[in-house]
């Protein structure tokens, strides 16, 4: 490797997503699940992805890692992971980054648990094919793998089925697989849907240290604002496929300059403070085959005016690091 090319992969970016497109072609028409979604990611960074269902969060991930099937493609951009473009790499090459280089965290424990097979016999799966650790060795690295995770008794519940788990405990074991091969990446989908509200912070708590001490990156994929806001070092908020505000948590958490991002942070109770109404976000998100001409989020907003059901506005820096997809973000017009 040159010099030149040492310096061009020592800039600290893990990941880069450019203008990303992801489709799904259907008897009705095409779906832009993701329409031209670009962020970066440094190297033991947390990135929180937020909206609502249908948004393009999990789409992003799972193109992240070459998982779309058909009827969906990857239809335009790129994703640059520790330097080179993963849209170039055989489906060979991928197999060998993924459950290695890169992880997922999936949504649902049970279904991405085999119910047939032990939980040793699903992480030693892992530790085989990517670390080449078999017998005694894998078992070994099995049981610390769930003492890591903060299972109890890792010596015998190595051997459960899933079944045996509660869900927490479950999701716990989904973590300590993705977290088996020391990961430069790891992609967290809803990891605490269906939990209740202690194991989800207990979970997120054990997530984070985890990701921490073993220097990673993490995105973490959610529809709970709040939920990312102490863990994430920045956030990105999805509407309809689209990126409409990034920045430092510390900024879209305390500054929120996008009308619909005002809107999700306005749905969170508050523990403290005088008691008052939940807001909410009127409207229902549009049809994907019947996207308005302008801002997508227009039909529903309040602050909306004639420019933005015909023109979609770009992306604009409303402070360093503090970008914005609205013609009259934070009330600073255009």
């Amino acid at each position: 490797m040159t010099m030149t090319e040492e310096a061009k992969n020592d800039n600290g970016v893990l990941l880069e997503v450019r203008d990303l497109s992801t489709h799904f072609h259907t008897f009705r028409g095409v779906v832009k699940a993701v329409d031209g979604v670009s962020f970066s990611l440094k190297r033991g960074e947390i990135l929180g992805v937020v909206g609502e269902s249908g948004c393009g969060k999990s789409v992003t991930g799972f193109s992240v890692l070459r998982l779309i099937d058909p009827p969906g493609r990857i239809a335009g951009g790129d994703i640059i992971f520790e330097g080179e473009s993963l849209l170039k790499k055989s489906e060979r090459e991928m197999e060998r980054i993924r459950g290695n280089k890169i992880s997922m965290i999936f949504q649902d424990p049970m279904t991405s648990l085999n119910p047939v097979y032990t939980i040793k016999r699903q992480i030693c799966e892992t530790l085989e094919l990517h670390e080449g650790l078999r017998g005694r060795e894998a078992h070994k690295r099995a049981v610390e793998l769930l003492r890591l995770v903060g299972i109890p008794s890792p010596e015998s519940r190595v051997n459960y089925y899933p079944h045996q788990f509660s869900g927490g405990m479950r999701q716990r074991v989904i973590i300590a697989i993705s977290l088996a091969t020391s990961p430069s990446l790891i992609i967290a989908d809803e990891p605490t849907t269906a939990l209740d509200v202690t194991v989800q912070a207990q979970l997120i708590k054990r997530l984070y240290s985890l990701v921490r001490k073993n220097n990673s990156s993490m995105i973490l994929i959610t529809h709970d604002l709040s939920l990312v806001s102490g863990v994430s070092d920045n956030i990105i908020v999805m509407y309809c496929g689209r990126v409409i505000e990034r920045g430092s948590s510390e900024a879209v958490i305390s500054r929120p300059a996008h009308p619909y991002t005002v809107g999700l942070l306005g749905s969170i109770p508050k523990m403290a403070g005088e008691r008052e109404m939940l807001r909410q976000i009127s409207g229902m998100v549009p049809n994907p085959f019947d996207m308005p001409a302008g801002c997508a989020f227009c039909p529903r907003c309040e602050m909306a005016q004639s420019i933005c059901e015909k023109e979609y506005p770009r992306m604009r820096e409303i402070e360093e690091g503090h970008c914005v997809c609205c013609h009259f973000a934070g009330g600073r017009g255009l």
